[in-house]
Parts: C-alpha cells; sequence; structure tokens
C-alpha cells in the first residue's frame, strides 16, 4: 500500500491537540448550560431543498449519493446533503417537534458540518461547531438579542486564548437607512456592503451602483453608515448625524443600543457596535455578530450569528430566533498554526505502574487498578525491562509519576520522575496534586 496523501480540508488533530480540543468543549459546553440552555444533537443530512432555500451556500453543499445509485433512478439519497451549519438544520427540528417543545427553547448543539469551501488556514471543509440559539413562538422578546454575547464572552473569556471583541449591528438600520435615502433593494446593498473588508470602498460603491441602482450620493451615505463605529450607544449619534430618517432605522438603532449597554454592563469592552457588519446568508433579519481573536483579527470572525425572523414557518405560525454559532476547529486550528496553545503532556496517563517481571504482572495490575477507582489516570508498563528504560517510556509520553510495586515485603513507593523524589506510598490513599491529575491547557 503506498503512503496515503491527505485530503486538504479535513483536520486531523494529534492526540494533545484532541485533549486541547475536548477541554475547550468542555468550557464551552458548561458555559452554555450556566445560561439554561440545553442540549440537542440533529442528523448530519437534510433534504437538499431545505439546505438551498436561504442564502447563496448552493456550490458549498456536499451532496449524499450512494457509490451503486442509478444515475437516473428515482429520487432518493441523492437529494440529500450534508448540513452546512446547524441553524438550517436546528429550524427544520423546531418545525417538526413544536408540539413537544416548551417555547421560549433554549438549546447548544456541538456538531461536525461540512462546507464545500476552498480550504486556507483556519477554513476548512470539514469542522466543528458550536451553536446557542433561542426560539419562541410569534414573538421573540429583543432582549434575547442582547443576551447572546454575554454567552460568548462568558465562553470564550473561560478559554486560555486571547481576548475578543463582539462586533455587533442591526440588519434593521441597514435596511432602513437604505429605504431612508430612497433604495429600492436593501438586500443587494446589504450583499455589496458585506464585502466592503474584500473588496473595499471603490469596489463597493461600483458593486452598490451596478446591483442596488445606487447613484453616487446614495453609494456614498452607505459607506458613510459603513464607517460608523463606537464601544458604547455614541454610533446611534452618528447614525442620526447622517440626517436619513426611517421608522425601521429607529428600531433598529433602539435594539442595537439595548444589545450595546447590556453587554457593557456585563463585560465592558466585549461588544463594538460596527456598521459594516452585515452578514452574507439573507435569513438575518435583526442584530447580527461578527467575533475578533486579538491578534489574528485578519483571519475573519470566529464566532457569527444573528436574529432570524423568518426560517421557520408553517401554516399560520411562525418561529422567531436568535443564535451564535463559535467555529471551534477554526478557532483551534488558527491556535494550533501559531503554537499558541499548549498541554503539559500528551496523554491522560497520570501515573505509569511499572512491572517488576512478567510473573509479577498481576500485582501492577492491581495497583492500576485502585489508583484508577480512586480516578487516578492510570497504566501498567507495556514490559519488564529495567526500570530505568520504563522510566524513560514514561518521559517520552510526558507521564508525571511512576510507581514500583513492592516485593518480599518491601512498601510500593512512587516517584515524581520530574523531580527525582521518591515516597513511600499505598494505592488506596495516595493522590497526585490536583494540578498533575489531568494534563493543563495552557
Amino acid at each position: 500500500m503506498s503512503k496515503p496523501t491527505p485530503i486538504s480540508g479535513f483536520p486531523e488533530w494529534t492526540p494533545a491537540q484532541r485533549m486541547i480540543e475536548q477541554f475547550v468543549l468542555d468550557r464551552i459546553r458548561a458555559t452554555f448550560e450556566l445560561y439554561g440552555f440545553a442540549p440537542l444533537e440533529t442528523r448530519s443530512v437534510e433534504p437538499l431543498d431545505q439546505l438551498l432555500r436561504k442564502g447563496e451556500t448552493s456550490k458549498e453543499v456536499y451532496v449524499l449519493r450512494r457509490l451503486q445509485a442509478e444515475v437516473d433512478g428515482p429520487a432518493g439519497d441523492d437529494s440529500l446533503g450534508l448540513h452546512f451549519d446547524l441553524t438550517v438544520p436546528f429550524a427544520r427540528y423546531v418545525l417538526e417537534n413544536a408540539g413537544r417543545l416548551q417555547f421560549p427553547f433554549r438549546r447548544y448543539q456541538i456538531q461536525k458540518v461540512w462546507r464545500g469551501e476552498r480550504p486556507q488556514e483556519g477554513r476548512y471543509r470539514e469542522f466543528l461547531q458550536a451553536d446557542i440559539d433561542i426560539v419562541d413562538r410569534d414573538t421573540l422578546p429583543a432582549h434575547y438579542e442582547a443576551e447572546m454575547p454575554l454567552v460568548i464572552g462568558d465562553a470564550l473569556r473561560s478559554l486560555p486564548i486571547p481576548p475578543v471583541t463582539i462586533q455587533v449591528n442591526n440588519r434593521k438600520i441597514c435596511e432602513g437607512f437604505y429605504r431612508g435615502i430612497g433604495l429600492t433593494d436593501p438586500e443587494a446593498a446589504l450583499r455589496a456592503v458585506d464585502k466592503l473588508d474584500k473588496i473595499g470602498p471603490a469596489k463597493v460603491a461600483e458593486l452598490l451602483a451596478e446591483t442596488a441602482g445606487a447613484s453616487e450620493a446614495q453609494a456614498k451615505a452607505c459607506l458613510a453608515l459603513a464607517e460608523i463605529s463606537a464601544p458604547d450607544a455614541s454610533f446611534a449619534d452618528a447614525v442620526r448625524g447622517l440626517g436619513v430618517t426611517h421608522p425601521l432605522l429607529d428600531e433598529g438603532v433602539a435594539e442595537l443600543v439595548a444589545v450595546v449597554e447590556t453587554a457593557a454592563a456585563h463585560s465592558p469592552g466585549l461588544c463594538v457596535a460596527d456598521l459594516r457588519i452585515a452578514r452574507g446568508l439573507d435569513y438575518y433579519t435583526g442584530t447580527v455578530y461578527e467575533t475578533s481573536l486579538a491578534g489574528y483579527e485578519r483571519f475573519g470572525s470566529i464566532c457569527s450569528g444573528g436574529r432570524y425572523d423568518n426560517l421557520v414557518s408553517a401554516g399560520g405560525a411562525s418561529f422567531p430566533g436568535v443564535g451564535i454559532s463559535i467555529g471551534v476547529s477554526r478557532l483551534l486550528g488558527l491556535l494550533f498554526g501559531a503554537g499558541a496553545l499548549t498541554v503539559s503532556r500528551s496523554v491522560p496517563t497520570c501515573v505509569l505502574v511499572a512491572v517488576t517481571s512478567e510473573e509479577r504482572r498481576a500485582a501492577s495490575n492491581a495497583v492500576a487498578d485502585a489508583l484508577r477507582r480512586r480516578g487516578v489516570p492510570t497504566e501498567v508498563a507495556p514490559s519488564a525491562a529495567k526500570f530505568g528504560k520504563q522510566i524513560r517510556h514514561a518521559e517520552r509520553r510526558g507521564i508525571p509519576y511512576v510507581w514500583f510495586p513492592g516485593v518480599d515485603g518491601a512498601p510500593d513507593e512512587v516517584k515524581d520522575i520530574r523531580s527525582g523524589e521518591q515516597v513511600v506510598a499505598a494505592a488506596g490513599e495516595w493522590t497526585p496534586p490536583r494540578a498533575d491529575l489531568s494534563p493543563l491547557v495552557s
């Protein structure tokens, strides 16, 4: 068999990196549950018509097809696709189970998603997301939009990562402003402004003219709105200073003021009102969020989301919601690439029990069993080699302690191979320092 060739865009972490990932997920999960979000997992596939009905995603969806499927056969598996985010499957789940859910429904979801993007640093074709959403029946109070940054801020602050800043905007501000200056296609204007960081103001002005029918003055006004940014509610004065009026604009400004002020009271500096943030997906209708990591801003957002009113509806019932998603693989990939996250050892093992001879392996197994029953991660040496070789085996794997079972009535001893200290110990009583019990992520 020839040497396998890696497939780009499908990351496979080392065991040490996987332990860091598990640590990160545990912290995120714990924060989500502190805020009352319940866990949910949905299937990996959805009907293509559902995946494609919102947003420009057709080029990114992976279609599910059996290898032996008939090319011209009846529609079946080939009408299914792997989900590219967790919002669309969550919307479908809410619709299917509305009669059994208690509203407002708060859920978190940590799953793999698949997206046919061009792989690059921090961007993958298969990656892990951690989402929270709050959905209600018919109406969803705006205060939930102010809660999202608090949860994400607490979750990310619990991790040994650089500080984050959540940029917030409100689609109503943009749409109301665009309508206030006379544009009749605010969605096209939004999509153009969303490309500001990628193509710059001059190209966006051209795009506004081509796709949204904007005059030179209207394009200039759109760009002036996008330039507004403030760490507090002063952005509202800057918006009003542009001299545009519209009821939807006023509504959006009031909602965004509440988001910024709530975040400032909880975590000063966490949120910044940034009116260039538009979010590309078409289903957002209110507050939108993007998150930058200090020192990694050039890679774009590591956490994003927003308010959606029209994604979930059936008959006369609608289920508006707000959600935000942490790109876990994206975050970790950037930090791993920079060597910015480390773990104190590459295995969970805290103690290696030495084997004095193969005939006495059962005695070593008994010590290991006693330690494990008390929550100490333990493994037994692979062979009854000389003790020096067994110690080197532990050193190579980062295991801090080696246990030597007593022979001929002698007591057991445990050695800290970092300091060289060796003491008499009993497997039913000895406990390592808390810092050594599990690998430490830093």
